[in-house]
């Protein structure tokens, strides 16, 4: 019998128990070299058949998961033992790559040779050999692959020479995939399919697949949607066992589910959302206090119909966040739920976590309390209908019976941006476009999204109550995920220090406080550049992201305490908050928590991984949109600015419709142009002319790709255009930096849709 810690654990999880991953764990550790599965076996003292296979698959999974490495003999042994750096693979479409290590620290360069083996996504463990002094930088060799990003590839179907391959649209996966012979399929010379990987590649052999769907022609409607889905691998079926659990749910909040909650029907509850939102997962009310305001947050109690491990909850840990494209969204939660009974739509009673909060004058959140609690929402509100109301003086029938109600969600509002500033919360201004269709479902117009005070109202109750439930989980102690945010990238802060300071703004230091960046803002807020100033600065922090960890904070929004709790329909790690939070309201902590530290992590680290999945698809929906929209207008003049300066040309952004295009280097006529690369700008030989950053310029759209979703525009005039001094302009002799290779010089008219078939080699 062995000495298992774990041993009780996994007794209620198997009817027939074996060693845990821990305990094997922490015996691989104790060899000196690598074990063989018979003497585990033998250590262990099993002879039962079922145990040894349990045994051998546990190994497996253990070996696929990245905890343990089986070399070529079939030893285990721990990865602690081989001075390896595990992560993630991030492929570039030129064949190189990088691997993101799990322990922190600078990406590891992985060449070409390398990369063969590898897809962009995929998990490996590589060996450092190298050291780039120049860059700065170590350099990889691949020692496994532990987990594959992709089961199937999305791309263009072409035969040549007899040979039948796929062009994977992700330019990431810069090799083809061969086509077995052994599998027939109906797709034609052109068409998109989805391929299924039946071999990776490896260092002498591309990747060899079958066609499992054949997704249709490039210019069929929604599919943009449908590659960008499919691409980033997102789930978006129903299975038959979430079916089943689907159709048990009833339709209404059943009577046997309202005692024992905190009855806030008779308070006047408000949702407010946009005019097109078709799940209501938020609602507030306020009202007067003795020295300030008590402020209501109800969230949809999403964790009192979605269980841990029932089929709801393992989709929903799959999808980790609804994803919203253009016009259509992917739920992470079945509409029943998400659109139905977890929707807090007017005049019907729902199930809620209710944040409760008292806020002084000064916007301070003096006291907060969570109950399970019920209401019954008094009116479906949107944005622009409060936004005219209670800012311009506007008249509404729906919102003049609740006048005193939405005054004080005003005035609690007006006290907690008075906070906001006061803590110097980074404020960026970022901008959105809406995407308007045709009949066919085809683009019609691309418009800007337009912020009103009543957006920035509801993200201020919701923020207090992100706050509240941050403190909440740390005072009780209870594993969770909080919404962390460390702050500058310090890779990118010198650069970004640099280039403010053209535009005088002076910061000082690596160690950058919110306050500074809040401050650079102010200062910069009223120029023409402002948008593309601000997108240096956002560019130059760390992404947001879930972890346990207690102490980080939220650097941008100047915070020591923060956990996503608003929107668990459509979020899995505010889910996961609701369970925190409700185990503590029903047990008071008394009996042991569902959830400990190591699952956290493991969950903050998947839900992060889908956020920034989610986030890559609806960008590549919206690229490909934006294309499609600028092909119909290929020889039209717009007015943009220069965001951002290379060494092969000048990246302009429209105005308005946020679409982002190239003016390449050759195409600046009667010169030859050096790229300062300090100074962000292009400079001519003879002219001395400079294009530089956040020149407001006119462009004419002369090529558009849909295969690589890039756009060439014409340089038609520039608003500023500025001169070197006579003693300053750069030597004649002194030869232009090289052009990229991946931007071929302009070619006039429009480029045709499809991709020239050739096949790359292996």
């Amino acid at each position: 019998m062995i000495k298992d810690p774990f041993h009780a654990r996994e007794a209620q999880n198997y009817e027939r128990p074996v060693a845990s991953r821990e305990y094997l764990l922490d015996l691989i550790n104790q060899q000196t070299a690598p074990i063989s599965l018979e003497h585990i076996i033998s250590l262990l003292q099993y002879d039962q058949e079922e145990e040894i296979e349990a045994i051998r698959r546990r190994l497996n999974a253990m070996s696929r998961d990245g905890q343990i490495f089986r070399n070529r003999r079939d030893g285990y042994l721990s990865f602690d033992h081989m001075d390896l750096e595990k992560g993630y693979v991030q492929a570039h479409a030129d064949g190189f790559g990088f691997l993101t290590p799990e322990s922190g620290g600078k990406d590891i360069f992985l060449p070409a040779r390398e990369m063969r083996k590898l897809m962009h996504g995929d998990k490996a463990a590589v060996k450092l050999t190298a050291f780039d002094q120049r860059k700065e930088r170590h350099e990889g060799h691949v020692i496994a692959v532990l987990e594959r990003a992709h089961q199937s590839i999305v791309g263009r179907y072409y035969r040549e020479k007899g040979v039948h391959f796929v062009i994977p649209d992700d330019k990431r996966i810069h090799e083809d995939i061969l086509l077995s012979q052994d599998y027939d399929h109906a797709a034609r010379q052109g068409d998109i399919v989805l391929v299924r990987i039946l071999q990776y590649p490896d260092q002498h052999t591309q990747a060899i697949g079958m066609i499992e769907t054949v997704l249709g022609k490039e210019n069929a409607p929604g599919m943009e949607v449908t590659i960008a889905v499919n691409t980033h691998e997102i789930p978006h079926k129903w299975n038959d066992a979430l079916l089943e659990e689907v159709h048990a749910i009833p339709a209404e909040v059943e009577e046997k589910d309202k005692p024992g909650r905190l009855d806030l029907r008779d308070k006047p509850f408000v949702t407010i959302d946009g005019a097109d939102a078709r799940d209501f997962d938020d609602a507030v009310y306020c009202e007067p206090s003795a020295n300030g305001f008590k402020l209501y947050v109800a969230i949809a109690d999403v964790s009192h119909y979605v269980h841990k491990e029932t089929a709801i909850d393992k989709e929903a840990v799959l999808r980790g966040t609804s994803v919203y494209f253009p016009g259509e969204v992917i739920p992470m939660l079945p509409e029943v739920l998400s659109n139905g009974l977890c929707s807090l739509n007017p005049r019907v009673d729902r199930l809620v976590m209710v944040c409760e909060m008292e806020i002084g004058l000064q916007g301070v959140i003096k006291s907060y309390r969570f109950h399970e609690g019920l209401i019954h929402s008094h009116a479906r509100l949107i944005y622009d209908q409060v936004a005219e109301f209670l800012f311009n003086n506007g008249s509404d029938k729906t919102c003049e019976p609740l006048r005193h109600h939405l005054q004080s969600l005003k005035f609690v509002y007006q006290a907690l941006a008075k906070a906001r500033k006061k803590r110097h919360a980074i404020e960026f201004d970022t901008r959105e476009v809406i995407f308007e269709y045709n009949d066919q479902r085809k683009i019609e117009n691309i418009h800007p999204y337009e912020r009103n005070e009543a957006h920035i109202l509801i993200e201020e109750c919701m923020i207090a109550a992100n706050i509240c439930a941050a403190k909440f989980l740390k005072k009780h102690k209870i594993p969770a995920l909080y919404r962390i945010h460390e702050g500058p990238n310090p890779d990118k802060v010198q650069d970004m220090i640099e280039f403010l300071s053209v535009y005088g703004v002076r910061l000082k230091g690596a160690n950058l406080k919110p306050q500074d960046y809040a401050e650079a803002l102010e200062q910069i807020r009223s120029r023409p550049e402002f948008d593309m100033i601000q997108t240096i600065m956002l560019r130059s922090l760390l992404q947001a992201s879930y972890s346990p960890d207690t102490q980080t904070g939220h650097f941008g929004l100047a915070l020591d305490d923060y956990a996503h709790f608003t929107s668990p329909i459509r979020r899995y790690p505010d889910l996961l908050v609701h369970r925190a939070i409700r185990h503590q309201l029903k047990t008071q902590n008394k009996t042991p928590y569902t959830y400990d530290q190591n699952a956290m992590m493991e969950l903050g680290e998947r839900c992060s991984r889908f956020e920034r999945r989610a986030e890559l698809a609806t960008r590549d929906a919206a690229d490909w949109l934006k294309c499609e929209f600028l092909q119909k207008h290929v020889g039209q003049q717009y007015e943009g600015i220069v965001t951002s300066v290379t060494s092969f040309g000048m990246f302009v952004q429209l105005n308005d419709l946020m679409i982002d295009g190239l003016v390449h280097v050759t195409s600046l006529k009667r010169d030859y142009y050096q790229f300062d690369a300090v100074h962000h700008r292009l400079i001519g030989e003879k002219t001395g002319r400079i294009y530089q950053l956040g020149d407001q310029v006119t462009v004419e759209v002369v090529r558009v790709d849909m295969d690589e979703r890039k756009i060439d525009f014409d340089l038609i005039s520039s608003v500023s255009s500025r001169f070197l001094d006579e003693g300053k302009k750069p030597s004649r002799k002194q030869k232009p930096q090289k052009l990229r290779k991946d931007y071929p010089k302009k070619r006039k008219g429009k480029a045709k849709s499809k991709k020239k078939p050739g096949r790359k080699k292996s």
